[in-house]
């Protein structure tokens, strides 16, 4: 692509994450072409508050476009990376790459698990088949402090022996959060996915570094809870509770191929924001990776209407007292050098930094994970793709 032409980004779905992919184009050679959404009231709003014409479906935007940033529910994801690959556009989609959208009273874990290799088969063939990039938009790899780890690692040659990671809050406020058939689980696949493609990212660079390849999951054990539908839990109001079928909790323990390990926890019932961290062991340093909150603003404010409407930290109930405010939403969390690598991949043709390899391995680890949980923690092997 010409250096003089902006790549044209469109957006399916008009909510929270393509409202914020579509700020993080500032000062890239890329511009926001189109909008779609089901609904038409929400890519109304998106065309009148940013300028960015609507489109009534992906199939009537996709001529208009060279990339498709993909920022709906998970149940769509495969069908619209077909319809952008086959048409030959370039392709983003936010996190869960993927999933299994059946409902989880006649489906198999087991069953879940094998229909997720099949797919991540077909969905490697497709993109190699037809050459388009695709950017898997996991901003937990992008984050600065994961980021500095990375150079550590493969500057020092370290070796990882072992990891902790989380990413918990109070409960999604998206509607589709919590059907098993719109989301394809609970907080494994739905938080779980961020610190869990932290770790393995770090682990595969490690690879990189020491023996020239990646280093892989290979087994996993895991336990999921539904916490707030217990009849012992006493419900003050402050964490969401109307969870259909789906866990609220879940604990994860990754096995990689060269023995070493991490530890994945996530859940709905962290009051205070949201809470995000890796911490890695290795055998010639420990790293604390803040993600979120990161003290780089601490505000105080003795009144909460003072602050009504400003976003100083995400899933925090209340902007009163001291807060850790973000300075940006997007920097700290990686947002903002996502899209930056997105856009100058596809614009020079390369990999980006967090690709369909990753996705894959991150989207087979969660499903073997559920299988696990199944099984009341039993060690399963993570499949091979």
């Amino acid at each position: 692509m010409s250096n003089s032409i902006p790549l044209r980004i469109g957006f399916a779905g008009a909510g929270f994450a393509s409202r914020f992919h579509h700020r993080n184009l500032r000062g890239l050679p890329a511009v926001s072409a189109g909008v779609t959404s089901v609904r038409k009231e929400s890519r109304a709003s998106f065309e009148s508050e940013f300028g960015v014409p609507a489109f009534d479906s992906v199939e009537a935007m996709l001529p208009h476009i060279d990339v498709l940033d993909i920022c709906t529910p998970p149940s769509s994801h495969a069908a619209y990376i077909h319809l952008a690959a086959e048409a030959g556009k370039h392709v983003i989609v936010e996190k869960p790459f993927a999933g299994f959208f059946g409902s989880p009273s006649e489906h198999s874990k087991e069953a879940m698990l094998d229909a997720m290799a099949g797919e991540m088969l077909t969905m490697r063939s497709l993109i190699a088949r037809t050459g388009v990039t695709l950017g898997y938009a996991e901003n937990y790899i992008y984050a600065p402090s994961i980021q500095r780890e990375r150079e550590i690692i493969e500057k020092t040659k370290a070796q990882i022996l072992r990891m902790a990671a989380e990413e918990s809050h109070s409960g999604s406020h998206s509607p589709f959060y919590g059907i098993w058939a719109e989301q394809g689980g609970g907080s494994l696949i739905g938080k779980g996915c961020h610190p869990l493609g932290g770790v393995l990212y770090l682990k595969r660079k490690e690879g990189f570094a020491r023996r020239g390849s990646p280093i892989r999951p290979v087994a996993v054990s895991a336990r999921t809870h539904a916490l707030t539908k217990l009849p012992t839990f006493e419900d003050r109001g402050y964490l969401r509770t109307n969870y259909k079928d789906t866990e609220d909790y879940a604990l994860l323990h990754v096995v990689f191929d060269d023995g070493m390990v991490a530890d994945i926890m996530t859940a709905e019932l962290t009051l205070g924001g949201v809470y995000d961290f890796v911490e890695v062991f290795a055998n010639n340093h420990r790293t604390r990776c803040h993600i979120s909150p990161v003290h780089v603003v601490d505000l105080y404010s003795p009144n909460k209407k003072e602050f009504e409407g400003i976003d100083l930290l995400e899933k925090i109930s209340s902007n009163e007292g001291w807060i850790p405010a973000y300075p940006e939403f997007g920097w700290h969390n990686g947002q903002l050098q996502e899209m930056a690598d997105f856009v100058d991949a596809i614009r020079t043709g390369r990999t980006p930094e967090c690709d369909l390899d990753l996705a894959i391995d991150t989207t087979l680890t969660i499903y073997a994970g559920y299988v696990s949980a199944d099984r009341k923690g039993a060690e399963v092997p993570v499949p091979q793709v």
